[in-house]
């Protein structure tokens, strides 16, 4: 058994050590926001948090978060974080399917840094990808969230 702690609540899996975190999640514990992407850590879709550090969970082995604190994007939202009501008010998503990854980033970036200029969220936001493009709408909810917090 693997124990951690996934939005706040403690949770336990029998899942084999070495299965990705990103599959724990949605096939074990029912919480398919998180999407799968590329399974190569290079697109961001996966993107959750581990102790509050963004964290590509499609190459994350479930072994190593044991005793760890996991946040997903259902607890973002529990949590009424100031992101997805941006992300809303900017008309960011057009597919949507990497928008959970690009809001967990974006929730990290704003811990560390309340108040990111343009420069500062683009560079932050670099390692995850949107295939609509809507890289400026993002940086606009980035900043109203920062704002709004």
């Amino acid at each position: 058994m693997t124990a951690f702690e996934v939005n706040g609540q403690p949770v336990a899996t029998d899942a084999d050590p070495d299965t990705a975190l990103l599959w724990v999640l949605r096939e074990h514990l029912g919480l398919t926001g998180t999407k799968f992407g590329c399974g190569a850590a290079l697109c961001g879709a996966c993107t959750v948090h581990v102790d509050g550090q963004p964290t590509f969970s499609c190459i994350t082995p479930v072994w190593s978060v044991e005793g760890l604190s996991v946040t997903t994007i259902e607890g973002l939202v529990a949590a009424d974080h100031p992101l997805p009501r941006a992300w809303e008010a900017e008309q960011v998503a057009q597919c949507g399917y990497c928008q959970s990854g690009q809001i967990m980033r974006a929730a990290a970036l704003l811990a560390e840094t309340p108040n990111p200029d343009r420069v500062q969220i683009r560079e932050h936001m670099s390692p995850n990808l949107c295939r609509c493009g809507t890289y400026g709408r993002i940086v606009n909810a980035v900043e109203r969230a920062a704002r709004e917090a």
